[in-house]
């Protein structure tokens, strides 16, 4: 750890080494480290010790049951999972040391750390999303590739909302106002949210979370956050953390940052767009581009295989009943996997760019995704594509909407789709698939049993 004169010159260091973490720790006087792994739905499970308590395991990793990540976003149990050991036993969580941040909003010091998950046994848990995407990391290397990723997030700030059966309100911003309209990339607008973005910008400076440009997007108090390019676990981990780190800025101004899919009705829907590209390990270059400055073959070979998976796939990418309410007709979201040079409309997007920096951008994930495993699908479909050498449906240069939606309609049909899709199933593990596949159905039987305010609007006297 470089020598520094003050505790504060150290918070955005980043540790290398145990002892370089304990070291670390103690000059900053941490108080407590929040130990974390994402389960299924990407939201944050783990427990927070005292600083010489998590010194002391910081090598062995922590106790946590199993059935963690078998927890639905409402906090209910998939226990009729056949992946589910009816022991209930411990896994063992176990530090990444390379992502111990500070966490920059309490009062005391205090400390964060993503967890990897083994079995007792060592052997990685295969269900554990942030390992499913290490998985699909470890078979690109078995061929010489690597890959990178730049997410783009888009989330909504709204009003404090205390009743679940209220639609959501619009913020005031510094201007004393409620924005409406359809204000995309409104400098002024995005300047009524500065107080929010600045102590969002703050906060990931000080918590090592790369993010570059944000913009204001077409919903009103709608904005996006680009994330730099680079490797896909480092940022999963940095969308993963973001993401708390954007409710707690907005907490302060009573305000609630949301990344649901679709928190609006009639408004345009939240995405995590992810543009991807693959290196060659041995020469260092993009993949995706001829030495001519051309698209390769690869690059529609990685074409192809998103538009075969993509839909087997959606129900990683829209995990939530709330998600496909953004996959619809009147939408500016992608409702099919057409592609395009340069093309929004399209599901599978190649932006203009020189041959290094040679990508497409997959736009059909929402914001509500969990990004370990957006990520590790995303990639996956696109690896599958490279090893079967699929060839992609031409290029469209016309409005993609009015092609047809090829995309499942809903999260239901989408699993039914996932869980018969054999190459997606052996590349993402056969267990992951059955664990997610079971957490999701638990969830659409507890949606089933909710009567909506539409249904009581129409149907109770007129039926």
């Amino acid at each position: 750890m470089p020598a520094a004169s003050k505790p504060e010159d150290l918070i955005s260091h980043r540790p290398s080494s145990v002892g370089d973490a304990i070291e670390w720790l103690r000059s900053l006087r941490i108080d407590e480290v929040e130990c974390m792994v994402p389960d299924m739905n990407g939201m944050m499970r783990g427990k927070i010790i005292p600083r010489e308590d998590f010194i002391r395991v910081i090598a062995d990793g922590i106790r946590l049951p199993e059935f963690l990540f078998f927890q639905a976003v409402t906090g209910d149990t998939a226990d009729d999972s056949a992946v589910v050991n009816p022991l209930d036993r411990d896994i063992r969580a176990v530090p990444d040391i390379a992502t111990l941040r500070y966490v920059p909003w309490y009062d005391e010091p205090t400390a964060q750390v993503i967890c990897d998950s083994s079995f007792i046994d060592e052997k990685p848990v295969d269900f554990a999303p942030r390992q499913v995407l290490r998985s699909v990391l470890e078979r690109y290397a078995d061929k010489g590739l690597r890959p990178v990723v730049a997410p783009e997030l888009e989330f909504y700030l709204t009003g404090r909302n205390d009743d679940p059966d209220l639609p959501l309100t619009v913020p005031y911003g510094l201007s004393g106002r409620r924005e409406s309209g359809r204000q995309a990339y409104g400098i002024e607008h995005a300047n009524d949210f500065d107080h929010v973005v600045n102590l969002i910008y703050e906060y990931c400076e000080k918590s090592r979370i790369e993010i570059a440009t944000m913009a204001h997007e077409s919903g009103p108090a709608q904005l996006e956050m680009n994330f730099r390019h680079g490797d896909p676990i480092e940022r999963a981990d940095q969308t993963f953390l973001f993401k708390r780190t954007a409710r707690l800025a907005a907490r302060r101004f009573d305000m609630v940052a949301t990344f649901m899919a679709m928190p609006h009705q009639d408004m345009p829907g939240s995405a995590t767009h992810i543009h991807q590209s693959v290196i060659d390990i041995a020469t260092g270059k993009n993949i995706f581009a001829n030495e001519d400055g051309s698209d390769s073959q690869e690059l529609l070979h990685y074409i192809a295989g998103l538009q075969a998976y993509i839909p087997a796939a959606m129900s990683l990418f829209c995990p939530n009943v709330n998600s496909y309410r953004r996959i619809r007709l009147e939408s500016d979201a992608p409702i099919n996997v057409h592609w395009g040079r340069d093309n929004r409309t399209c599901g599978l997007r190649v932006p203009d760019s020189p041959p290094e920096a040679r990508r497409v951008e997959n736009r059909v994930i929402g914001a509500d995704s969990n990004p370990y495993l957006a990520m590790a699908a995303t990639l996956a479909c696109g690896l599958l594509g490279l090893e079967e050498k699929r060839l992609p449906e031409p290029a469209v240069d016309v409005d993609a909407h009015t092609l047809g939606v090829s995309l499942p309609w809903h999260i239901h049909e989408a699993l039914s789709v996932l869980e018969t899709c054999k190459p997606l199933r052996e590349i993402l593990g056969e267990r992951f698939v059955d664990a997610f596949v079971d957490v999701k159905r638990l969830e659409w039987r507890l949606y089933n049993k909710v009567i909506s305010s539409w249904e009581r609007e129409y149907l109770l006297l007129n039926v």
